[in-house]
């Protein structure tokens, strides 16, 4: 196996998937690198299910190379599921067993042995904060709880990628909160994260990289604030000790809008660190002391209505951002 194919969790190219005349996946390609969370983004129906369900061997795709974990989906199936856990919209949770029994027939299931078996259980019900409810039916279990058992389950395999469909769908913000932590638990050892979710801010804390899926196809993707900065909107707040600063720094800096009242500019930017670097180094030629500056970028409600909602990437196209910080970082592939 190849270094690169090492660090990759997941890599697919050209994955179309069609029910009928409904093309629900047109030719997307993703990248997850080991170890990191990956969230998959789009409005209901945009296809984020269906390739839940195709990369964790639920249903076959209709063409596509896919590897998952090193292993080819097409041609090694159950070396696949050997390699993930999934965790979907709804609990598998059996509501009549108990926290313990649930776990415990999920060793069985993994032929972890009897005392094996038990001795996961317990550890795992010791982590997700279970121990309590250990011996009460999943029934009695508030929605965090059954979620947090959930996930338990599907870590008795060990699995190296975990698939979480919208995992936190319904839960109070508590409870949210504490699944984001045990996500944040799990990539810290080395567990890869494919996550869908509904919830922007979800998705802003938790990825390392995000794409947005739209019609079937990928439209953008990138991180959080490479995201952000596709979006126009952006700018920098320059605040001033006086209204002298104030008037030189807006003959110096032009196209800006002015509160004097404030003593402050708001000059448009992506946000970007050579972008910023610019403006000040602007500031520091002409003499002007910026008694405060601060960066606003649109968030991800903002970008994604702006990408699902209005433009539309051509056929076969993704805007794909690289590493700069400035307009350049947006290139066609």
């Amino acid at each position: 196996m190849s270094t690169e194919a090492r660090q990759t969790a997941i890599h697919a190219t050209g994955l179309r998937k069609a029910f009928g005349d409904k093309v629900v996946l047109d030719g997307i390609d993703l990248d997850v690198p080991r170890g990191t969370t990956f969230s998959l983004l789009g409005p209901n129906g945009a296809g984020k299910t269906t390739a839940v369900r195709i990369l964790s061997t639920l249903i076959r795709a209709d063409a596509g190379d896919v590897r998952v974990a090193g292993r080819d989906l097409a041609k090694d199936p159950d070396g696949v599921r050997r390699a993930i856990g999934v965790t979907g919209q709804y609990s598998a949770v059996d509501g009549l067993l108990t926290g313990r029994e649930n776990l415990i027939l999920m060793a069985d299931l993994h032929r972890l042995g009897k005392t094996g078996g038990r001795r996961a259980a317990d550890v795992l019900l010791e982590r997700f904060d279970l121990v309590e409810a250990a011996n009460k039916t999943a029934a009695t279990y508030s929605g965090g709880m059954r979620r947090r058992l959930d996930i338990a389950m599907t870590l008795i395999g060990d699995p190296q990628i975990i698939f979480l469909d919208e995992p936190t769908t319904g839960l109070d913000p508590r409870s949210r909160r504490t699944m984001w932590e045990i996500i944040r638990e799990l990539v810290k050892g080395g567990v890869t994260i494919f996550l869908t979710t509904q919830y922007l801010e979800e998705a802003d804390h938790l990825a390392d990289k995000i794409a947005v899926l739209d019609g079937g196809r990928l439209v953008a993707e990138g991180t959080a604030d490479e995201l952000k900065r596709l979006v126009p909107g952006g700018h920098v707040r320059l605040r001033f000790a006086d209204l002298a600063a104030l008037d030189v720094a807006a003959r110096t800096l032009g196209v800006v809008t002015r509160d004097d009242e404030a003593l402050a500019l708001q000059v448009p930017s992506d946000g970007g660190v050579r972008s910023l670097r610019a403006l000040l180094g602007r500031l520091e030629d002409a003499s002007i002391e910026v008694d405060e500056f601060s960066v606003h970028t649109p968030d991800l409600d903002d970008v994604f209505l702006a990408l699902t909602g209005q433009s539309k990437a051509p056929a076969g196209q993704t805007k794909t951002l690289t590493g700069h910080t400035e307009n350049e970082k947006v290139t066609s592939r």
